[in-house]
């Protein structure tokens, strides 16, 4: 066995990415404080050409060098957009008929397994602060909401972490319907 050398690779530009067909999944960042995490985020929405992301509240926003350093220039290929606050970045997606995702541990969650996303609809997941989670204030303008189940001590992953799982949870479901 031997690692796939980058140029066989078949990596397409920023340009391509811009105009290529896109996932119909965007990212909503809910006051995230990690740079290293938002960076990450980047990437992973870079990997699943993702439509974009969206930058909230205290979430910092390119450039950034802390952010680069894990975002690898996927902020040159993925659209994103800075809201003061929540509220504002969930008004816009519900006007351009996205579904609300929260991934979030609540009353109402459905495990993230059970998540069946249908193949016509946009969907713009929503991942909170580090400790605080998703803002009460969001919860209430989100359509569902997804938890990842966990079966050690700790009840949570970092935000990093839980973005690759969803979006590739609900990625390879839209890609394995169609």
């Amino acid at each position: 066995m031997q690692k796939t050398p980058n140029a066989a690779l078949s990596r397409i530009s920023v340009e391509q990415f811009k105009n290529a067909d896109k996932t119909p999944f965007v990212i909503v960042l809910d006051n995230v404080r990690s740079l290293s995490n938002i960076g990450s985020v980047f990437r992973t929405a870079d990997a699943f050409l993702l439509r974009g992301i969206c930058l909230c509240g205290i979430t910092a926003k390119p450039p950034h060098r802390d952010i680069e350093k894990t975002a690898l220039g996927a902020t040159e290929s993925i659209y994103w957009e800075y809201f003061d606050n929540t509220i504002d970045a969930l008004l816009k997606l519900k006007g351009m008929d996205y579904t609300i995702v929260a991934v979030e541990q609540t009353s109402k969650s459905i495990l993230l397994q059970a998540f069946k996303p249908e193949l016509n609809q946009k969907y713009a997941f929503v991942f909170g602060h580090e400790v605080m989670g998703v803002s009460d204030e969001a919860l209430a303008h989100c359509d569902l909401c997804v938890e990842i189940p966990q079966f050690g001590t700790k009840h949570s992953l970092n935000i990093a972490v839980s973005v690759g799982i969803v979006i590739w949870e609900a990625f390879n479901k839209i890609k394995t319907s169609t």
